[in-house]
């Protein structure tokens, strides 16, 4: 029997709610994109396609879909879709995504006959108007993306779902507990999951996911873009001195690293800081200035910083797309959304182009790859920002190299973090492997 058949009464009445709620909310959310529309106008295309109407002919079914809700989950997903390539050369890929930054990032990976749209809000009627369009014969959602309506469509219509490179930390897992009499029948309709660790395949499975299956972290197997590291040595040349990251900087990250940095004796390294939302430049740009540091902005430049940069105290990375040349100008980075309780961003990448990282205590997005990090020398946790910014000045003074940390633990390098990501690639192939074997 189909689980759409066998909702309970309660579970039946989640559903008939969350659609309703959502429906309500379907002004406020049009507001909200168009007023984001400001800083990133990509925001304000095709806004029908986020209530499943489209200007062009899907040109048949049979695509292979895949949803990327934002920029870090679409990096990712490009191992996987050239995995998915190899394995089915003709395959038609629908790519969909929530935000402009991924967007903007997997227009990048489609070829001749492919297609990209907005993923729809999750109500019946959008989401039946998608499928309606697109009748994809399977659907691959990126990570943490469980939308009840959309996978109970899909199951009315016997489509395949995969949650590839799935993970769900433990506070993640206890809100979801509370909300499982809608999630839980989800979870149940998906075929198949490819979780990252052992640890997360358990709390996807307790959650209610049937098939669970663990094949590592697709991020491993991201290969840095060549020309964007060549790029970013070339910035540190323009420097002339040593470069300090702070990497997808979160609110209230960027007035303490500010304060910290304020308190270290001249000369200092260059500070680089990339905030890790768009719509947070110009706030960034100006508690800089607050500071009383001079500051050169990435989108003043050309491909290389112009000479009176190399005289700033702080540059801000104003872009979008070119985390490979932040990281390949720097020495060491401090890994934002770990020095606030927001769970850390990504530090593979970093990993991967051989920046060694310094984490705050708060990595629970990304335990697991923050642990293993730790263990096996590409990443060192220190207790606050404050923290963070003395060793980052001792790693980057002279002589620093394989030298210990105050605790006697031998300092990251880009050594270690380059075969950090080198042992654990593979995942790409595995859920390529999983996700063709449910095709029609």
């Amino acid at each position: 029997m189909a689980l759409a058949a066998a909702l309970t009464p309660l579970q039946r009445l989640a559903r008939i709610g969350y659609a309703t709620l959502l429906r309500l909310a379907l002004p406020a959310y049009a507001l909200r994109l168009w007023r984001r529309g400001r800083a990133e106008p990509l925001y304000r295309f095709a806004l029908g396609e986020r209530v499943g109407l489209y200007r062009e002919p899907a040109g048949g079914a049979g695509w292979l879909w895949l949803h990327a809700v934002s920029l870090g989950e679409t990096r990712a997903a490009a191992a996987l879709i050239d995995a998915l390539r190899e394995r089915r050369p003709g395959m038609r890929l629908l790519l969909t995504h929530g935000t402009a930054t991924g967007r903007e990032a997997g227009a990048a990976l489609l070829r001749a006959g492919d297609a990209q749209v907005w993923l729809p809000v999750d109500t019946p009627g959008a989401v039946a108007r998608f499928f309606d369009h697109f009748q994809p014969a399977i659907g691959v959602l990126m990570e943490t993306e469980v939308w009840p309506n959309l996978l109970l469509e899909a199951e009315r219509r016997a489509i395949p779902m995969v949650l590839a490179n799935a993970r769900l930390s433990e506070r993640s897992a206890r809100r979801g507990e509370q909300l499982s009499t809608l999630l839980r029948p989800a979870a149940q309709s998906i075929a198949l999951v490819l979780a990252q660790t052992p640890l997360d395949a358990a709390r996807l499975h307790a959650a209610g996911a049937r098939r669970v299956e663990v094949c590592g972290n697709l991020k491993f197997d991201v290969t840095p873009d060549a020309g964007g590291l060549a790029r970013g040595i070339a910035w540190r040349q323009v420097a002339g001195r040593a470069v300090v990251l702070a990497a997808s900087t979160r609110e209230g990250e960027e007035a303490a690293l500010l304060a910290a940095w304020n308190q270290q004796p001249a000369p200092r390294p260059l500070l680089l800081i990339v905030p890790r939302h768009p719509q947070r430049f110009d706030e960034v740009a100006a508690l800089i200035a607050a500071a009383g540091f001079a500051v050169s902005r990435r989108s003043t430049w050309d491909d290389v910083p112009p000479p009176e940069a190399a005289a700033a105290d702080v540059w801000l990375g104003d872009s979008i797309g070119e985390m490979a040349s932040y990281f390949g100008c720097a020495q060491v980075a401090l890994l934002g959304g770990s020095f606030e309780p927001l769970g850390g961003q990504n530090l593979i990448e970093a990993a991967a182009c051989g920046c060694p990282v310094l984490m705050g205590p708060h990595t629970f997005n990304f335990a697991d790859a923050a642990e293993r990090a730790l263990q096996e020398g590409a990443a060192q946790r220190v207790a606050d920002i404050t923290a963070a910014v003395r060793l980052a000045l001792a790693m980057v003074s002279p002589g620093a190299a394989g030298s210990e940390s105050d605790s006697g633990q031998t300092l990251p390098s880009a050594e270690r973090a380059l075969a950090f990501v080198a042992r654990h690639r593979g995942a790409a192939k595995r859920m390529a492997e999983g996700i063709t074997a449910l095709m029609r």
